[in-house]
């Protein structure tokens, strides 16, 4: 690198390997300081990356700490620029369009959606009672999703559409248009229903109309923070077109430079379903040249590739090809060495692993002559199970074999990667976890990517809670309850007064259903006998009168005595909030009614004092107070039932935890996700199963993005899709 930088510009480097994009970081904040005390701003995908590239910056040799590293979610991002140019009175913290507002604004629009166009909807929330709710709150959900990627995807449409034009602009030519299908008409009337539903100030801020105005104002020169100096893009391996838009226009002030990981230094981005939508704008902007003697690669029967390349992520092959538009080399390769802004190592093939990667960074196709396998070559192995318990314990036996062999290396370097975290976390406690750490075949390991409901065991009672309303009350259900420590400490129990209990529960014959009144709301007879009613009268009345005789009917339990009928007091203290609960849940009631129950509920359950359960609690109060302005905002009084109200709560309980301890020295058990390319010594993975991975992701039925519309795909390059970002 030259000793001197433009102050801003549009910059992208690429290469096949992460550590060499970490070197080429170090050197450019080394080489081109910011003033003190103003951080780095860094656009990341994942909170995995964000820590591996703090580590990794820390390690180098040419900074020794990393203090100053501002990690920034690419929508997170998107927005707070959107404010810093246009202002915070103008730009709010949170707009009425997100996600999570539309969704309560939808839900409350949709009952009132009753001209024709809108029969496709009413004709799906047919129905009654609880499914009816269940059926608008899902159709509300996916309308929001629906809508939210629309603004980030297809702001040409919706503007469109508030202007009573009913089209579809297509991708290569957006002067080009088609009329919204007949079928789907109510899409273009519901928006503009949406609009009318907003109050005058709020119709403008939806993002399709924040991002056209803010980059504007950015382009005129005009902005009213202070914007950021640098920004750095690391690690993403996929950003829609209206990100790098933004981007770009922002390094006609800002330096923007991207690291992107390349696996291949020869001109691929055209080896992508729908090619021709990017053959118009990339021909004359080929960065990287095709390979000699392949012709044309946009001709078919030209193409020369490799099969593993051209069955790369369709996103990410999309981006790579989309940075075309905006990257101008010939602006910044000055200020490098030799002008040298692409650097691609090449390999010494020695084994099979290293002959793929090699043949993929050349272009080169296999070989129709197998190559000979060396005897000691271990770099790529496949192994057959048949079931999840056996993957792992063939996994243990493996990673021990690695270790035995090799002492220099850390259970750090190995990552293991799953499709569904969720559904291998309970085995691999079971394998991994099952031996004495104490005993030499203990291996340290993590588990990443795993939500809140699943680690916490006061978020598992909360769901036990939430779910009264159908509970049948069974002995193991309030058991299961009793043991959460944070409930514990709200009764004043211990975990030994708990296993007393489970004694006297057993003894005095309760089974199912909190009284008779209960089991009569299950359409069952209702009788006391076996409830948890009837169980407490026989352990009070052994306590008053012993065992020896019936009293007033009853049959006395006399285990409960002497100090210990504390305990039976604490049951009936939980029994009586359980039946309270049980009878608001069941009941219908507005957003500020329902924000009071269920802050009431946790504070008559649980007392938390860890700071996980502390951490939980904050969450789920914060969630619920923001749902609750959402619903006030979008004008939503009607009474709702449970259903409906415990949407924030389920959004705590299926988020990520916040800690997820990743890279800190065990064995990363972790989510397979596309942008999580880190590299490490050893990666195994797990659930490579035929209709398990790639994973299955139905778009929606009216999702117009992934629809043929008068014999045209409506797709544009760039746009999200889950199943085609596994490679």
């Amino acid at each position: 690198m030259s000793q001197s930088s433009s102050t801003s510009g549009f910059m992208v480097l690429h290469s096949n390997r992460m550590e060499q994009l970490v070197d080429l970081l170090a050197e450019f904040v080394v080489r081109y300081p910011l003033p003190p005390l103003v951080p780095e701003t860094a656009l990341i995908q994942s909170l995995g990356m964000a820590d591996w590239l703090n580590l990794q910056l820390a390690q180098h040799p040419q900074l020794g700490i990393s203090a100053s590293l501002e990690g920034k979610m690419p929508a997170t991002f998107l927005w707070h620029l959107y404010r810093l140019v246009l202002g915070e009175e103008k730009v709010p913290l949170h707009s009425p369009f997100e996600k999570e507002r539309l969704q309560w604004r939808f839900y409350q629009l949709l009952p009132q959606c009753t001209d024709p166009v809108f029969a496709p909807l009413q004709q799906f929330l047919e129905g009654e009672g609880e499914l009816k709710a269940r059926k608008r709150l899902q159709l509300a959900k996916q309308l929001a999703d629906l809508f939210d990627a629309y603004q980030m995807y297809r702001a040409d449409w919706l503007k469109d559409w508030a202007a009573k034009e009913d089209i579809l602009r297509l991708a290569y030519n957006q002067e080009q248009s088609l009329p919204v299908p007949e079928e789907q008409a109510w899409q273009p009337a519901l928006w503009r229903a949406l609009l009318d539903s907003m109050a005058p100030q709020e119709r403008d801020l939806s993002r399709a109309l924040i991002h056209e105005e803010a980059m504007a104002k950015l382009q005129e020169g005009h902005w009213v923070g202070a914007l950021p100096p640098r920004v750095l893009v690391f690690g993403v391996s996929a950003l829609p077109q209206q990100v790098l838009e933004a981007l770009a226009i922002l390094s006609q002030h800002s330096q923007v430079v991207l690291f992107v990981h390349n696996p291949c230094q020869h001109y691929w981005a055209d080896l992508v379903e729908d090619k021709h939508l990017l053959q118009q704008e990339l021909t004359a902007r080929k960065r990287h040249r095709p390979l000699e003697g392949t012709g044309d690669l946009f001709e078919p029967h030209t193409q020369r590739t490799h099969p593993l390349l051209a069955a790369w992520g369709k996103q990410g092959r999309d981006f790579i090809g989309l940075l075309y538009r905006h990257d101008h080399p010939e602006s910044y390769q000055h200020l490098f060495e030799n002008s040298q802004v692409d650097v691609f190592s090449p390999l010494q093939p020695s084994t099979v692993l290293a002959h793929i990667q090699q043949d993929i960074l050349d272009l080169i196709p296999p070989s129709d002559t197998p190559r000979t396998l060396k005897t000691e070559d271990n770099s790529l192995r496949f192994a057959i199970t048949h079931g999840i318990q056996r993957e792992l314990e063939v996994l243990q036996d493996h990673l021990l074999h690695l270790f035995n062999q090799d002492e220099t290396l850390a259970p750090r370097q190995v990552v293991v990667m799953v499709p569904q975290i969720e559904q291998y976390a309970p085995y691999i406690e079971a394998v991994f976890g099952g031996i004495n750490r104490e005993d030499p075949r203990y291996l340290p390991f993590t588990i990443g990517d795993r939500s809140l409901g699943a680690t916490s065991s006061m978020a598992q009672g909360l769901e036990i809670v939430l779910a009264l309303p159908h509970s049948r009350f069974t002995s193991a259900e309030v058991l299961d309850l009793l043991n959460v420590p944070a409930l514990q400490r709200r009764f004043n129990l211990t975990p030994a007064d708990v296993t007393l209990i489970e004694r006297w529960v057993q003894g005095a014959g309760v089974r199912w259903g909190l009284d008779a009144q209960q089991r009569s709301a299950l359409g069952v007879p209702g009788f006391d006998e076996n409830t948890w009613l009837f169980g407490l009268r026989r352990m009070l009345a052994g306590y008053l009168v012993g065992g020896s005789t019936l009293w007033q009917g009853i049959a006395p339990y006399d285990e409960v005595a002497g100090l210990d009928a504390r305990l039976a007091g604490e049951l009936a203290h939980l029994l009586a909030q359980l039946q309270r609960y049980w009878q608001l849940l069941q009941q219908e009631h507005s957003a500020q009614t329902w924000e009071a129950v269920l802050a009431s509920l946790l504070d008559a359950f649980f007392l938390p004092e860890d700071n996980q359960e502390l951490t939980l609690s904050a969450r789920l109060r914060e969630q619920l107070g923001l749902w609750c302005q959402a619903c006030e905002d979008a004008g939503l009084r009607e009474p709702m039932p449970l259903v409906a109200a415990r949407t924030p709560f389920d959004e705590v309980l299926s988020a990520e935890g916040p800690t997820q301890r990743f890279l800190v020295g065990s064995i990363n058990f972790c989510t397979l996700m596309p942008m999580r390319s880190i590299p490490f010594e050893h990666v195994c993975l797990l659930g490579m199963n035929d209709g398990e991975y790639p994973r299955p992701q139905d778009p929606l039925s009216f999702d117009l993005m992934h629809m043929n519309a008068h014999g045209h795909r409506l797709y544009r390059p760039g746009d999200r899709s889950r199943r085609d970002d596994d490679p």
